[in-house]
């Protein structure tokens, strides 16, 4: 009879197994992508903390201008909505969209023309900018207007009321004249973060986003949607924590983890026994990470109806094999 039982409970497991299989019904799995792909920080300090930021001129721009060795010219003035600029012993000049050291050069050539100065070291100092302002969009918003020169990170976040609690510290930079963007991790350590207090110039725009939140399906003990937080990774194991553990009759082995990357969902299956073990490395989530934890029918019928519902069924398919 023990015999006829255990014989009857494995059958059933192969019964169910196909359906168990089919709980799932969504991206194949791709092994040769890893659970975790680190993101592309900028690390270039030439691009970090630039030695010169070249800026852009635009109308209605407040510049002071002066030719180095000679201190009796200079001059202060705004450049004019058509984008030019009036400076002293010359026609005006259009300086609209240009940069900062071209502008210089150009002034410097129109003054050689003019016979006033030979080969004069002109200077320009921006000291408001009305159109190359800072702008913040994502989970902080807003904008820095009338900028001169450059202010750190920091201070910028600051003046939209810095970040929230489900604000990633993740930040990216876009930069008029870089080809890429600039990734930079606050991180959480006050020593670490003030190397990620770089410099912000007019024209950059700051994209803050959503930290977001991971979600627990399946024989988890308590489901539902957990907001990830910025004061520290959170790995498997410490959702294992925050979910209760599992049900008896989870399939430990093959917690599928579900991740989106854009408009990409891939799957990866974790042994999660391993993991618990120290056996494989203890992943960390990110946001809308799905941690679905599939199980087996057979013991959740034993869970919900009790051992008297297991041997009852047992029976009757010890039942079915013995008399067909």
């Amino acid at each position: 009879m023990k015999r006829a039982f255990h014989t009857a409970l494995l059958g059933m497991a192969m019964l169910c197994a196909p359906f168990a299989r089919a709980q799932f019904n969504g991206p194949a799995d791709t092994a040769a992508d890893p659970v975790n792909t680190p993101h592309a920080l900028t690390t270039d300090p030439a691009i970090l903390y630039p030695a010169k930021h070249d800026t852009v001129l635009h109308g209605g721009d407040q510049i002071r201008l002066s030719v180095y060795g000679i201190p009796d010219y200079n001059f202060s003035g705004r450049i004019s909505q058509q984008g030019f600029v009036t400076v002293p012993l010359i026609d005006p000049v259009q300086v609209d969209g240009l940069t900062v050291t071209e502008a210089e050069a150009l002034i410097s050539e129109r003054l050689g023309e003019a016979q006033m100065f030979r080969n004069a070291a002109v200077q320009i100092e921006v000291t408001e900018s009305l159109k190359s302002q800072i702008t913040l969009i994502g989970e902080a918003r807003g904008t820095v207007p009338g900028l001169a020169g450059s202010r750190r990170l920091f201070d910028v976040l600051a003046t939209v009321g810095g970040l929230q609690p489900t604000t990633s510290h993740l930040i990216t930079i876009d930069r008029p004249g870089e080809a890429q963007s600039i990734n930079v991790d606050l991180g959480t350590d006050p020593e670490h973060s003030k190397y990620a207090n770089i410099p912000i110039f007019p024209g950059d725009t700051i994209v803050t986003s959503r930290i977001g939140s991971y979600y627990l399906v399946g024989a988890w003990k308590r489901q539902g949607a957990f907001p990830l937080q910025n004061t520290a990774p959170l790995t498997l194991l410490q959702a294992y924590t925050i979910g209760d553990g599992k049900f008896f009759e989870a399939k430990a082995n093959e917690l599928h983890l579900i991740r989106t990357r854009g408009t990409t969902r891939t799957l990866t299956i974790v042994r999660m026994d391993d993991v618990l073990k120290g056996r494989q490395p203890d992943p960390v989530l990110q946001a809308d990470d799905i941690l679905y934890l599939p199980s087996s029918k057979v013991l959740a019928a034993i869970r919900q109806g009790g051992v008297n519902t297991a041997i009852g069924l047992a029976l009757t398919l010890y039942a079915a094999l013995r008399f067909n």
